[in-house]
């Protein structure tokens, strides 16, 4: 599972890079905003489903949460 995580992260951060190339590389105004938007799309959606796939390995028993005790 951290595996998962760790790859997740990798392709969020992945996006984020290629908008900031995409935002500092010059060119054609439309060209660039349409990567850019697609990259922070990418990013968008990445963090979406890493969210879902903690959520769910959390429902299924896969990972458990390792806060304070309760009442102390």
């Amino acid at each position: 599972m951290s595996y998962l995580i760790g790859l997740a992260f990798v392709a969020i951060l992945g996006a984020l890079a290629s908008a900031l190339y995409f935002m500092l590389k010059g060119g054609q105004r439309g060209a660039k905003t349409n990567h850019m938007a697609r990259a922070l799309a990418f990013r968008v959606g990445f963090s979406i489903l890493l969210f879902l796939c903690v959520l769910l390995a959390w429902k299924l028993g896969y990972i458990r949460p390792t806060g304070l005790p309760v009442g102390n």
